[in-house]
C-alpha cells in the first residue's frame, strides 16, 4: 500500500474559508457534540435500568444511540482540533480509519431504521403476533445482521479506497474524510469506486428507504381504519418520531452519496455531512425522548432515585 500511495497526509479544508466564523463553528459543533454524547448516553442508561423499557423498540433505540455516539466521535473531535489548534493535517491511515468508522455507522443506522420500521409495522398491523414476530431472538438477529452487514460494506469501500493512488494535491475540501471528496483527489481511475459507492448507496439507502416507506404505507392504512380518535393519536405518536428522523437522514445520505463526482458540490456536501454526522446524533435523543411518555417517566424515576441517594 505504501508503494502505491505517495500522499502520506491530507489537509482538511474545514467547514468555511472565512476565519471570523471559527468561534461560531466552535460553539456550534461543541454544543452539538456535547448534546449527542449526553443525550445518547442518557438513553442507554434509562433503557438499561428501566425494566418497562426492555422492549424491542427500545432495544433498537439503544443500538441507535451507540451508533450515534460512534458517528459523532468519529467526526467532531478532529474538527474541533482544527478549530482550536488550527491542526488541519490528518495522516493517511487516520483518514482511512475515520472514513471506515463513518461509513460503518451511517450504513448501520440506515439498516437499523428499517428494522425499527418493521417493528412499528408488526406492533400496529400485526399486534396479536407481536410477541412471536419480534421475539428476543428475532431482535438480536436483526441487530446482529445490521452490524455485520454494515461493517462488511464499510470494509469493502475502505479497501477499494486503499487501492487508489494519491499523488497530490492533498487538500481535502471537507471537514472530515469522506468517500466523495476523497475520490476527487485520486490520481488513478475511480470508476470501480464510483460504481461501488452507487451500489452501496442504492442498497443501504434507497432499498431500505423503500422498505421503510412500504412499512409506513401499511401502518398508515391500518391507523386510518381505527375508529376512535384516541386510538389514532396513540398509534401516530409511536411512529411520528421515527418518521421525522428517517426522513431527514435518508434524504441527506442519498443525495450526498448518489450524486456523481462530476456534479459534486463541496459546499452542499459539507452541509449534508453536517446534518447526518453531527446534527442527527444530537437531535435523535431529543426527538425520541421529548415525544415519548415512557422515556420521560423512566427518566424521572431514575432522577428521583439518584436525588434520594445523594
Amino acid at each position: 500500500m505504501s508503494n502505491q500511495t505517495l500522499v502520506t497526509e491530507f489537509i482538511l479544508w474545514g467547514f468555511s474559508e472565512k476565519p471570523h466564523y471559527r468561534i461560531l463553528f466552535l460553539i456550534l459543533f461543541l454544543s452539538l457534540y456535547m448534546v449527542a454524547l449526553c443525550g445518547n448516553s442518557l438513553i442507554m442508561v434509562v433503557v438499561t435500568f428501566s425494566s418497562r423499557l426492555h422492549t424491542p423498540l427500545y432495544f433498537f433505540l439503544v443500538n441507535l444511540a451507540i451508533l450515534d455516539v460512534v458517528c459523532a466521535c468519529t467526526v467532531v473531535p478532529k474538527f474541533l482540533e482544527i478549530l482550536v489548534a488550527k491542526e488541519t493535517g490528518i495522516s493517511y491511515r487516520a483518514c482511512m480509519t475515520q472514513m471506515y468508522f463513518l461509513t460503518w455507522s451511517v450504513a448501520a443506522e440506515l439498516l437499523l431504521f428499517t428494522a425499527m420500521a418493521y417493528d412499528r409495522y408488526v406492533a400496529i398491523c400485526q399486534p396479536l403476533h407481536y410477541g412471536s414476530m419480534m421475539s428476543p431472538r428475532v431482535c438480536v438477529a436483526l441487530v446482529g445482521t445490521t452490524w455485520s452487514v454494515s461493517m462488511f460494506g464499510a470494509w469493502v469501500n475502505t479497501c477499494m479506497t486503499l487501492r487508489l493512488t494519491f499523488c497530490g494535491p492533498n487538500v481535502l475540501n471537507h471537514f472530515f474524510c469522506e468517500i466523495p471528496p476523497l475520490l476527487l483527489l485520486s490520481c488513478s481511475s475511480t470508476y470501480v469506486n464510483d460504481v461501488m459507492t452507487i451500489v452501496a448507496d442504492i442498497f443501504f439507502a434507497d432499498v431500505n428507504f423503500l422498505f421503510t416507506v412500504v412499512s409506513y404505507g401499511f401502518i398508515i392504512t391500518t391507523i386510518l381504519k381505527i375508529r376512535t380518535a384516541e386510538g389514532k393519536q396513540r398509534a401516530f405518536s409511536t411512529c411520528s418520531s421515527h418518521l421525522m428522523v428517517v426522513t431527514m437522514y435518508y434524504s441527506t445520505v442519498i443525495y450526498a452519496y448518489l450524486s456523481p463526482n462530476s456534479s459534486y458540490s463541496p459546499g452542499i456536501g459539507k452541509v449534508l455531512a453536517l446534518l447526518y454526522s453531527t446534527v442527527s446524533p444530537a437531535l435523535n435523543p431529543l426527538i425520541y425522548t421529548l415525544r415519548n411518555k415512557d422515556v420521560k417517566v423512566a427518566l424521572k424515576k431514575i432522577l428521583l432515585f439518584m436525588i434520594e441517594k445523594l
